[in-house]
């Protein structure tokens, strides 16, 4: 009987000090945020050249492509992007633009009238397909214009 008590204890220590090692390293590279440029150059004055002047970058660090298809960009007030059928290459990175354009692999357009990011404070948030969060990234300055994620 003391014999099973000392396997016992000795089975709860062994899992204790399991529980207090940090766990396994995820896999190398994500999909993030990279860059919001919140504040276009010049007089804000809603011409396409202004508002694809506002933009957000997303990259991809991983050593593989990953589908984009489905995923939302979004700001505090719930402004939405959704990436239609979109394949993001490995080590890429895509801008994503507030005003009109033709996408591309390396661009895309939102397609609005009117600006998304505020000037002084914002915060954009990457959602998954499924809606869990990827990333986000908020900025609290009009000293600059941009923000690295």
């Amino acid at each position: 009987m003391l014999r099973l008590r000392a396997l016992a204890a000795a089975a709860v220590m062994a899992a204790a000090g399991a529980a207090l090692l940090p766990a396994p390293a995820q896999a190398a590279g994500s999909v993030q945020l990279y860059k919001i440029y919140y504040d276009s150059p010049g007089s804000d004055t809603r011409s396409t050249a202004s508002l694809n002047a506002e933009y957000v970058q997303i990259k991809n660090s991983t050593s593989r492509a990953v589908s984009l298809t489905g995923w939302t960009l979004t700001d505090a007030s719930r402004h939405k992007y959704t990436f239609g059928s979109y394949s993001l290459g490995a080590g890429r990175t895509v801008t994503v633009h507030t005003g009109k354009g033709t996408n591309t692999a390396a661009h895309r357009y939102q397609g609005r009238a009117a600006y998304v990011w505020n000037n002084d404070r914002d915060t954009a948030t990457l959602r998954r397909a499924n809606g869990s969060t990827a990333d986000s990234c908020s900025y609290n300055s009009t000293r600059a214009d941009y923000k690295m994620c």
